[in-house]
Formats: C-alpha cells, sequence, structure tokens
C-alpha cells in the first residue's frame, strides 16, 4: 500500500515518465526494478488485469538469469531476513498475515530444515505467496505442507512455479496499491467453500471432497445453491426432475428468449472444489449484481447445476444435461450403484418424482433458447504456464472410452521359459506405449490407458490375464476415429502375434463439439474487454457444454487452476482475482449481447 494511503491510478501510471512509472510501481516485485522498466514502454494500460499481465511479461520476456536473480531477490520464509527484521515492508506484512511470526518452536525449526534443504536441492529460496488465493494468508499448517511437497519437485518446474507464485504476491501488492477489492471473486470463492462442507462418508471423516448424485451431500449442495440463488435474485428457482437446480432470471421483456449457462455441481471421489461448481456460482454472481442495480437485460438467463456429470456413483455420465437434450437413457433408471440402490429408487428417496414422464418433460425447446455458455476452470496447466487467467475455447474433445482384457496362459515364472511364455500383461504394456506413441504423432491428440489390474496377479506368475482402460481423445470426430482404429488394430496385432485373447467393450462414444463461431466471439470480445490477450485453446475434457451442443449452439471460457492447473484432485485451486475476470468476462458477454 502506497506508503501516504493515497491509491494508485492508471490514470496516473499511465502519464507519468519511465522513472516516475518505476518508482510508482516501488515494492511490488522484490528489490526488481527492472521488471516495471520492461512494462512501461507497453503503456496505456486500459485496466489493472493489464498492468498485471504486462508485468508478467516483462518476467517471461527478460531471460533466464534475470529470472533466477528476481527468485533470489525473495526472503526465505521465516529466515534470517525476518528473525533480523531486515524484510521489506510488504514482506514483513505478508508473513506476518500468515503467523510466521509467530511459529512455535516446532514449527520454526521445521521450516529452517526446509529452507536448508530447498536451497540446498535448487538454489534459490523457496517462494510461495502466503497471502494465498483468497488473499487472507494461509495457515503455518498449509505453509509448511505445500513446502514439503514442493521440495520433491524437478527444478524446472520450481523455477517456473517459484515465479508464479511471485506473480502472485505481486498481483496482491498491486491490488493493495491500487485499492482494489476483488469483491465478486471473494464471493464466488467463498460460495466454493462453503459447498465444500459437504462430502459423502468416508470421505468427509478423511477431509476429502466427494459429492456423487442424489447422496445426503449431494442433496446438501442442491439445497445451497437453492438458497442462494433465492437470496441473490433469482425469479424463479426449482429442483427438477433429475435433481438439477435451476434458476431464472426474466428478461425485460416477457416471453424473451433466454441464455442457458450452467455445469455440474456433483465431483470425482477425492476431488477439487472447483471443477463444475465455478460455472454455477459465477452467473450467480452475475444475477447478484443485475438484481442489486435492479436491471433486466433484453433476454432472460437460465442457470442450470446439473446433477450429475461425473459418472461417479451410476454409469450414467452427463444425466443432469442428458434431461436437458431430450438424451436421458430409460435403462439409467434400473441401474444399481456398489450398494445395489437401484437410481429409480435413490430418486424417490430423494423426493424425485423416478419416472420419465417428468424427465421427458425437462427437455428445452431450442427456439427458445438463444444458446449455452459455460464457464469451466481449465483443468490442465496451459494457461497457467502463459501467465494469463483466461482462455477461450476452440472446441470440446470428441473421446471414446473402452474397458478391455487380454488372457493369456498364468504360469510358473521361474519355470516358464521366456520364448513359450502367453503374458496377457507384456501385451497391454506394448499396447499402453503404442497409444502414447500414436497419440502424441498428431497435434491435439490423446490417448491414456488409466486403468491396469493384473487379476489374481503374484509376484512369482507370469500374468493369465490383464484388465484394462482405454481413453482416446481429439479434437475432432475423424482424429478420434483414427486414433481409435488405429489402437484396436494394434490390440489385435499384437494378440495375434503373442497367441493371446481379448475383449473390448466400448463404453463411451462422444462427439467432438466445436465452439459456435457466434459465440466463441463474444467470448474472445469479452476477454480483449478487460485488456487481456486472447488466448485460444482446445479442451480436452468433457463438459455439460458438449451435451448442450447437440441441442443449441455453445461456447466456453476457461479459467486457469493454480497447482500447475491441477484437477481431480485436492490440490485443485483459482484465485479470487482470477474469479472476479470470470465474472467481469460474463458480464461483458452479457453487455455485448444485449447490444446486438
Amino acid at each position: 500500500m502506497q506508503k501516504d494511503s493515497v491509491m494508485l491510478k492508471l490514470e496516473e501510471i499511465n502519464a507519468a515518465s519511465a522513472a516516475q512509472f518505476v518508482a510508482l510501481l516501488d515494492g511490488t516485485y522484490e528489490h526488481s526494478p527492472w521488471v516495471a522498466e520492461g512494462a512501461a514502454a507497453k503503456r496505456p494500460f486500459a485496466t489493472l488485469a493489464a498492468l498485471k499481465h504486462a508485468l508478467a511479461a516483462s518476467v517471461r520476456e527478460a531471460g533466464r538469469e534475470r529470472q533466477l536473480a528476481l527468485i533470489r531477490a525473495h526472503p526465505e520464509l521465516a529466515g534470517k531476513a525476518a528473525v533480523a527484521k531486515q524484510l521489506t515492508a510488504e514482506s514483513t506484512n505478508e508473513q506476518g498475515r500468515a503467523g510466521l511470526a509467530d511459529c512455535t518452536p516446532a514449527e520454526f525449526a521445521r521450516i529452517q530444515q526446509l529452507n536448508a534443504d530447498y536451497n540446498a536441492k535448487f538454489g534459490w529460496p523457496f517462494i510461495m505467496a502466503v497471502r494465498g488465493p483468497r488473499g487472507l494468508g494461509l495457515s503455518r499448517a498449509e505453509i509448511i505442507a505445500t513446502f514439503e511437497r514442493r521440495l520433491a519437485g524437478h527444478p524446472d518446474f520450481e523455477s517456473a512455479e517459484a515465479l508464479r507464485h511471485i506473480h502472485r504476491i505481486a498481483e496482491i501488492r498491486l491490488n493493495d496499491k491500487f485499492g482494489v477489492t476483488p469483491a465478486r471473486g471473494q464471493q464466488v470463492w467463498d460460495w466454493a467453500e462453503a459447498l465444500a462442507v459437504h462430502s459423502d462418508p468416508g470421505f468427509k471423516e478423511l477431509g476429502q471432497l466427494t459429492v456423487t448424485y442424489l447422496t445426503d451431500a449431494h442433496r446438501a449442495v442442491a439445497a445451497e445453491l437453492k438458497a442462494w440463488m433465492h437470496e441473490v435474485g433469482f425469479d424463479e428457482v426449482r429442483i427438477d426432475a433429475v435433481g438439477n437446480v435451476v434458476g431464472v432470471y426474466h428478461g425485460s421483456v416477457a416471453g424473451a428468449r433466454r441464455l442457458l449457462t450452467g455445469s455440474h455441481y456433483d465431483t470425482v471421489r477425492n476431488g477439487g472444489k472447483y471443477d463444475g461448481r465455478l460455472g454455477v456460482l459465477v452467473p450467480m454472481a452475475v444475477v447478484q449484481e443485475l438484481h442489486a442495480a435492479d436491471r433486466r437485460l433484453p433476454f432472460g438467463l437460465e442457470v442450470v447445476a446439473f446433477a450429475e456429470e461425473e459418472g461417479q456413483r451410476y454409469k450414467a455420465t452427463f444425466l443432469g444435461s442428458g434431461a436437458l437434450t431430450g438424451d436421458f437413457d430409460p435403462a439409467w433408471l434400473d441401474q444399481t450403484d456398489a450398494d445395489g440402490v437401484s437410481m429409480r429408487a435413490a430418486m424417490q428417496a430423494a423426493g424425485l418424482p423416478a419416472t420419465l414422464k417428468a424427465i421427458k418433460a425437462e427437455r428445452r425447446d431450442p427456439a427458445r433458447c438463444l444458446g449455452f455458455v459455460e464457464v469451466h476452470i481449465e483443468q490442465g496447466p496451459v494457461l497457467n504456464e502463459i501467465d494469463l487467467p483466461l482462455g477461450v475455447v476452440t472446441s470440446i474433445n470428441g473421446s471414446l472410452r473402452y474397458l478391455g482384457r487380454v488372457t493369456g496362459q498364468a504360469s510358473h515364472a521361474g519355470t516358464t521359459p521366456m520364448d513359450r511364455r502367453r503374458d496377457a500383461a507384456c501385451a497391454v504394456a506394448e499396447l499402453m506405449l503404442f497409444v502414447e506413441k500414436r497419440a502424441a504423432a498428431v497435434p491435439d491428440v490423446v490417448g491414456t490407458v488409466g486403468m491396469l489390474q493384473v487379476p489374481g496377479g503374484s509376484i512369482n506368475v507370469v500374468p493369465g490375464a490383464c484388465d484394462f482402460s482405454l481413453d482416446l481423445r481429439a479434437t475432432t470426430d475423424a482424429a478420434r476415429d483414427a486414433l481409435g482404429i488405429d489402437v484396436r488394430a494394434e490390440l489385435q496385432r499384437l494378440c495375434s502375434e503373442r497367441g493371446l485373447t481379448y475383449t473390448l467393450e466400448q463404453t463411451l462414444a462422444a462427439s467432438a463439439a466445436p465452439s459456435a463461431p457466434a459465440w466463441q466471439a463474444r467470448w474472445e470480445a469479452a476477454v480483449a474487454a478487460l485488456g487481456l490477450p486472447v488466448f485460444r485453446l482446445p479442451s480436452g475434457a468433457g463438459h455439460d457444454a458438449m451435451k448442450l451442443h447437440e441441442l443449441m449452439p455453445q461456447a466456453m471460457l476457461f479459467v486457469r487452476g493454480g497447482n500447475s492447473g491441477i484437477s481431480h484432485n485436492p490440490l485443485e485451486t483459482i484465485t479470487v482475482d482470477d474469479a472476479e475476470l470470470c465474472v467481469a468476462a460474463f458480464m461483458q458477454l452479457l453487455e455485448g449481447l444485449a447490444k446486438e
């Protein structure tokens, strides 16, 4: 914060001389005025987000030696400089907020040992934005746990991660200098934290987040969302026939068409807080703002929190969005979960009608809808690696999934000569390597064997059977299908050559969903209006938008995830500043649409 408590303004830094610009941003990047010097020539900045990006770009363009110098300019956490009270005012404030000045003797000793080990391994100090994604400060336990985890990292990754944390430190410092509070992002973040309290039995006790279809935790999340939608100003809120939470904010004209948006609120087992849920909470914050301003748009806004997308309790992926497209499979009602509970019984226990008539009535009339847009955490490292908070999705990958088994002959590992073996696992291992090589040979194509098991395997037995999965994805159906053909042909060749047999069951065939050009352009305009470069990327993961794509035009916006973009994992995270930009981009999209 400015020493005289006078907040900076963009007009001021845009009008300043280069030297004044550097002086005004003093302390943003620790002992490194060259970062601001590199950004000065990129003025004027229309937004604070544009300034932040320019500073990050200055670091990116500086080269390895200067980047390492920037990392080494930062003090150790609770290190010698802190003890001697020689930290900058900014670092003193940040370490103090995290309670690092109040470590117990055991905590202090542990941090000192971690500092020593980290420096010995990497040659630079451990850097962490200790004020965290919310900006309030992490606990000492969270800091130590992250320290221990990152100590095991690779030097190349760790240097990049240190720079990312330096940018986050700078972002918070700039917010202080400019007197900016990302209130809408904080609201989204706080909602996500509140929802994460609910988790299925067996996971909640371990501190893990798992919410599967129509469990008590799932219904509690739905109840929270329904209550919040009422509170923020939706005109209609209901839980539909499959458990989707539906909120409608009417347009200024009665009977106007609606823009649909939303995402899912179920999770994978031991998952993260933002996958799916971010796409519900962001438009909720938008409606909250519109309602507070007593403002209506010339179209309605319908937000759907889809009850199921992950397929964790029942093999019925996209159940929630499938109800809106009319693709609910009647056979799903008779599926049973691991405890033998049918979907029909689970629906009835949740107070849902559990009838096909009620479910079919949920199908949306595309003539009444403008389209579907979805905000989602990227679930990958791309945006995080290039220091961009937002990305515009060009297409959602099509995918093929299989469950397979290769069968050979189980035999004694010591007495069966190598040239007489019928080893099922070796064939699958060869197939795995083929999938890796074949997918890597084509842009935007990926292949994964995520499950691999030798039934009844033993250390001294040649594997007689091997179960495996295949997940094949591409941005176009043609590339997806070509990969599938080649992988199946290779499996047949391997088994024939080795004297094995196989079975292969296709469990999913999802078509690619290219973004509708007009809606992709609207997201691009919204991102540009925030002063950010427009970056386009495909989605490797499946989303509810790919189901709605079957009925109406769709397009998606990605927000970067922290911790190298990891998702489906407790380490999944976003910052309140990035969430703020999501809300702002969504509002920009609506503003642009309203003017068309």
